[in-house]
């Protein structure tokens, strides 16, 4: 009898902490008008043509086509702040090395795919938009975090749209928690154990963090807003659990209209790309 008290308790004790770990903030900034948007992934945009990804016509294509953006932000070599997914140039530029190896000047040689795009400055998109529909900024933490979200928010102190942030990195997810707590901000994950064994991880691997991470186990540090995860695992146990205490539920990021049906009722706003979606966005 003793012995199963004991477990009892141990168990009890286990559950507590693992709710306090991975809780949402609960009393968040207003967020419904987010959720009356769908959200081109990089922009309405075709890496093919001549709109590809994160570049300034794939955001004129987004407003044009009343769509929310969903655009990534990173350093470069000078300290300008960019829009561009990846860590490397290779895959859309062609181009060996890092963001970071390059100043802005030097960026503008390369092309963004097969256009006459090229990589542009977050400030640049932010006028391009101008407010004309809401922004999902991911922000890249290739170096030094605390410096990478005070350079973001020097572009948007001026800046009257609509936007959130959000990172795969709860330490920048936490920043945000402590220095600009009214800006709705959340946390991105996925199954990186699936994701690797896919090839799909974009150069993240499946340690420690990334273990948490997918549990959402380090929500403790950042609390945030909403759980950006990935539709293909959407009955993660963690996220279901956040989505019940309140959290805005984001999905990444859905390529198809059969995809966008499947995990339609599991979440609040969707990340689209490749197709122009046609189910009714939450908040009409």
């Amino acid at each position: 009898m003793h012995i199963l008290i004991y477990l009892i308790t141990i168990l009890l004790i286990v559950a507590i902490l693992y709710l306090f770990l991975i809780f949402p903030r609960i009393k968040k900034p207003e967020y419904h008008e987010f959720t009356k948007w769908h959200y081109a992934h990089r922009g309405f945009h075709n890496n093919d043509g001549d709109a590809p990804e994160n570049s300034i016509r794939a955001f004129e294509l987004a407003v044009e086509n009343n769509y929310g953006i969903e655009l990534d932000v990173q350093l470069t070599k000078d300290d300008k702040l960019v829009v561009f997914h990846d860590c490397t140039l290779k895959r859309v530029c062609g181009i060996d090395g890092k963001i970071s190896d390059f100043n802005y000047d030097e960026l503008q040689k390369f092309n963004l795919c097969h256009s006459n795009e090229s990589i542009p400055l977050f400030s640049d998109a932010l006028a391009k938009v101008n407010g004309k529909v809401p922004l999902i900024i991911e922000i890249k933490f290739y170096t030094n975090i605390a410096y990478v979200c005070e350079k973001t928010m020097e572009c948007l102190k001026d800046y009257k749209g609509l936007y959130c942030v959000e990172s795969f990195n709860p330490m920048g997810v936490a920043w945000f928690r402590k220095h600009y707590p009214n800006i709705l901000r959340g946390q991105l994950s996925s199954n990186f154990k699936e994701d690797c064994k896919n090839n799909e991880t974009s150069g993240r691997k499946y340690d420690f963090p990334a273990f948490c991470t997918r549990h959402l186990l380090s929500n403790f540090i950042s609390r945030p807003d909403f759980i950006a995860y990935n539709h293909k695992y959407k009955n993660s146990i963690s996220r279901r659990i956040c989505k019940l205490f309140g959290s805005v539920g984001v999905t990444w990021t859905v390529h198809s209209h059969s995809d966008m049906e499947k995990c339609y009722n599991d979440f609040d706003m969707f990340i689209f790309q490749d197709f122009k979606p046609t189910l009714p966005t939450k908040n009409n």
